[in-house]
């Protein structure tokens, strides 16, 4: 692995080519590592900041750009990037994303984690079903978009879920029908949280005004204790 500072941009490669992300290592420079995916609004300063966040728990923090360097704080145009992310063409990326970390000698783990938010709560639940043992805790925020697998066979690893019970993006119904689809279909260890709270109510600089400050305390602590606590 090259030489690494703390909180970098930096390229992998990927099925082949070559991919983008934000790096945060923690301040002994070694840890468990972690995927950070990112809501549909691109790899803004708020997954920064979890990556980074994540970083001062002890993780090695990955958050890969899905959008080749492009974001946006409009609903409309964040939808239409979305849709324009081939389900296969986010995976590819994120693999790549698990391969580098396993591969890293930064990376103390023999699995890794994945968090994400929104659309990168659904791409978590692809992954984790993509990448089956290599995938230690799986943790989807309000998972939503095209990402959402159809199957959770492949699924391997321990999942908890963060849910708002006012969210009409991915209604509190379809998270706990998802609940129940994920350990019959795969035996995995599933626990779902659910809050009073609306889509997105982790991202304290949603551009919607989503941002409960409670319930995302809550939620980013269970999400931690778990993190640590399963990948290893």
């Amino acid at each position: 692995m090259a030489e690494t500072t703390p909180h970098q941009n930096l390229t992998f490669p990927s099925a082949g080519g070559e991919a983008h992300g934000y790096l945060a290592l923690p301040e002994s420079g070694k840890g468990p590592g972690v995927i950070v995916i990112q809501e549909w609004w691109g790899l803004v300063d708020h997954i920064r900041d979890v990556a980074d966040r994540l970083a001062a728990e002890g993780f090695v923090a990955l958050a890969p750009d899905l959008y080749g360097g492009r974001i946006t704080h409009d609903g409309a145009e964040a939808g239409k990037m979305m849709s324009q992310l081939p389900e296969e063409e986010g995976a590819r990326l994120l693999a790549g994303a698990v391969d580098y970390l396993l591969g890293s000698e930064a990376v103390t783990s023999k699995t890794v984690g994945a968090i994400g938010f929104c659309m990168g709560g659904g791409f978590v639940l692809a992954l984790a079903a993509q990448q089956g043992e290599k995938i230690g805790a799986a943790v989807p925020f309000y998972g939503v978009g095209q990402g959402v697998p159809d199957s959770y066979a492949g699924v391997r690893a321990a999942v908890q879920g963060h849910y708002g019970k006012q969210d009409s993006s991915y209604p509190v119904e379809k998270a706990k029908a998802q609940a129940e689809q994920i350990k019959r279909e795969s035996g995995a260890e599933v626990e779902y949280f659910y809050y009073d709270a609306p889509h997105a109510f982790h991202n304290d600089e949603n551009p919607q005004g989503n941002y409960r400050p409670e319930e995302a305390k809550l939620a980013w602590k269970r999400a931690v204790a778990f993190l640590k606590d399963k990948v290893r």
